[in-house]
This record gives C-alpha cells, structure tokens and sequence, in this order.
C-alpha cells in the first residue's frame, strides 16, 4: 500500500510513532538540523521530536526529521586550535601523492592525484592542466 499525502498528517503520533506532517507543514517551533544550522544552533542531544513526510512514486516515503527549537542550544565555537587543524587539513588535501607538490586545489577524489600526474602526456580529456 502506498503512502498517501492525507497519510502523513499525524500529529499525536499514533501512527508512526513521533508526531508526523506532510512535507514543508510543520507547525512552528520545529526546524531540521539544517535550517538549526542557518541559525547558529545545534540539537544539542535532544532526540527527534518530530517528522515531516513526503510521499513518492518509487521507494520509500522521504522524510526530514525535527528538532525543537526551545531545546537547541547555540553552536560550539571554533578555538584557535580547531582553525589550526581545519587549515592543516585542508592544507593536506591539496599536496598530490604522486609528485608530492602542493596542487593549489583540492585533489580530485576520482583521479587520486593532480592532473599533471594523472595525464602525463598532457591528454586530460577536457580537464585543464
């Protein structure tokens, strides 16, 4: 049986469990971990205390889950040390592993080294060089 639009309205949560809406109806004072984000908040160890429906054609319904935001608490902010080891490991992801040089750009995933490494030959296929 597919889930339904009508379906996703639970707000005692008889049906699933935790309080449910359909897609983009929660009531205020919900916010996924997103938009807590956008707000310079962080659950803070709550669990969820809701969740938002919607229904597709193939799979499973999608879901977004809510936290509350009375609970939320403001976002930890970064120590020097964190900046530090932030930078540091950026720094890392941008040395290729072939030639040991500092790429100036983030090492492609899908090539595993810079580009002049990967294409010796100078045949990189749309990338440039």
């Amino acid at each position: 049986m597919r889930l339904r639009r009508v379906d996703c309205f639970d707000p005692t949560g008889e049906r699933f469990g935790i309080p449910t809406f359909p897609w983009r109806m929660a009531p205020d004072g919900y916010a996924t971990r997103r938009q807590l984000r956008a707000a310079d908040l962080r659950p803070g160890g709550q669990g969820v205390a809701a969740q938002c429906l919607r229904p597709r054609r193939r799979g499973g319904p999608l879901v977004a889950y809510l936290y509350r935001i009375d609970r939320a608490v403001p976002v930890r902010p970064m120590t020097p040390g964190r900046w530090r080891a932030l930078a540091k490991a950026n720094a890392a992801r941008r040395v290729c592993p072939g030639c040991g040089r500092d790429a100036g750009y983030v090492i492609p995933a899908s090539l595993g080294t810079c580009v002049p490494c990967a294409y010796p030959q100078g045949e990189a296929h749309g990338i440039a060089a």
